[in-house]
């Protein structure tokens, strides 16, 4: 199994900057042929998907944070970021890490964003 585990969030204003990490460990093994993807879900409504990034590294995103957000990977640190840059106060959500391979799919307890004056 795969153990997932977000941080890096926090309160900022708006136009400022973040950077989530999601840090994996368990059969690596697993994580190195993973497909991972970001997720946010603010209070009230539905849990929306925000980044996804193969095991090579391509990515794309949802309309709403295309070139303001960038996901990146490193295998070898078994880490998966998700820069934020630009931040609205709309984009206040928790964000959480998912990662899928065949059959399986594992997800983190996710870590609050705030983006507020």
């Amino acid at each position: 199994q795969v153990q997932l585990v977000e941080s890096g969030g926090g309160l900022v204003q708006p136009g400022g900057s973040l950077r989530l990490s999601c840090a994996a460990s368990g059969s690596i093994f697993s994580y190195y042929a993973m497909a991972m993807a970001w997720y946010r879900q603010a209070p009230g409504k539905q849990r929306e998907l925000v980044a996804r990034i193969t095991s090579t590294g391509d990515t794309n995103y949802a309309d709403s944070v295309k070139g303001r957000f960038t996901s990146s990977r490193d295998n070898a640190k078994c880490t998966v970021y998700l820069q934020l840059n630009s931040l609205k106060p709309e984009d206040t959500a928790v964000y959480c890490c998912n990662g899928r391979r065949i059959v399986s799919i594992y997800w983190g307890q996710g870590t609050q964003v705030t983006v507020s004056s």
